[in-house]
């Protein structure tokens, strides 16, 4: 006759009801209704994003592989794989076409240095001093963003119209009604075509600093500057105490934006110099077009871009790593 011990006894009770347990089937839970509704609202947006970005970009890759030249247009399976023999080519800073892309990187970068330094200045400027109320603060407002409001290649247009030599509007100011001495100038060669760059880019890009500046501060508290104020606060004091803090979310975003569009612009320079782009207005979006497109030597061009890419990539990884950084030290 066999005994059980008092101890025993809870642990057969919980081993049974362990078993009981696992034996029983939980019943599944219904899918709600419309649980499909959501990805079918991602669908068309990823299927774009594959055909718009996603394949062209990895067909770039490939395309940077293989040695297609104008032999190949006709019969693209038939260029023969080379490898990084491209990229070789384009790091070659001893040979031409490695000359050339370090040249025009070069001026694609004091390009984007003075055209977002600028640009956001401007915006900073025109946002801080449209940010109280006064008569006529609309119409500044909506005049500050005409140039953003008008399409870009009519922009651009009228600016080459205005840049020509004998006939436009930059040297008629300049020379015939302030008279200047001297003789005018070709804004769209030579030296003199960086300038004409430069400031078409600022006239386009420096409203949307504008606006988005604006936007942000109007989620700083008036109470804070007139605070301030009272405390004896000058103020490029509350800009830099006050202003500069509060909208470093805006300018982390803003800032990084701006500096993306303009190293990667194509269209300011295209529209303003055509396919014979002098030296000084060489951007490297367009001197990457024009390597494809005029030398019909589309995998050089490809390795350009995927450089290009490569670059943007790690200074962005960078700004954003610095960023991060002095937010948690903050």
């Amino acid at each position: 006759m066999s005994t059980t011990t008092s101890a025993e006894l809870p642990r057969s009770a919980s081993a049974a009801g362990a078993k009981t347990k696992a034996a029983v089937k939980r019943p599944r839970r219904p899918r709600p209704k419309g649980w499909w509704l959501p990805f079918a609202l991602l669908a068309p947006a990823i299927i774009f994003e594959i055909f718009i970005h996603v394949i062209p970009m990895l067909t770039g890759l490939w395309i940077s592989l293989l040695k297609l030249t104008k032999f190949f247009i006709a019969n693209w399976s038939a260029a023969p794989f080379v490898g990084l023999e491209n990229y070789r080519v384009a790091l070659d800073f001893n040979g031409a076409v490695g000359q050339g892309l370090l040249q025009s990187f070069l001026v694609t970068c004091g390009f984007t240095i003075l055209v977002v330094g600028i640009s956001w200045s401007l915006g900073m400027a025109a946002a801080v001093a449209l940010q109280r109320k006064f008569w006529g603060r609309g119409f500044f407002r909506t005049l500050f963003l005409v140039p953003y409001a008008i399409p870009m290649y009519a922009g651009i247009i009228a600016w080459k119209f205005m840049f020509q030599k004998d006939t436009g509007t930059i040297n008629h100011l300049l020379f015939d009604n302030l008279a200047i001495p001297g003789g005018r100038p070709f804004w769209l060669l030579g030296g003199n075509a960086f300038i004409s760059i430069v400031v078409v880019a600022i006239w386009r890009l420096w409203p949307f600093a504008f606006l988005m500046l604006m936007a942000g501060l109007q989620s700083v508290p008036e109470e804070m500057y007139e605070a301030s104020a009272v405390d004896g606060a000058k103020p490029f004091r509350q800009w830099r105490a006050i202003t500069l803090p509060m909208l470093r979310p805006v300018n982390t975003v803003l800032l990084l934006v701006m500096f993306l569009w303009t190293f990667n612009d194509f269209n300011t320079p295209y529209v303003l110099f055509g396919t014979a782009q002098p030296a000084a207005g060489d951007l490297i979006s367009f001197h990457i077009y024009n390597a494809s497109f005029l030398t019909w030597n589309f995998g050089s061009g490809a390795a350009m871009s995927v450089l290009l890419l490569i670059f943007l990539l790690i200074v962005t990884g960078i700004y954003l790593l610095v960023i991060n950084r002095r937010s948690q030290r903050a």
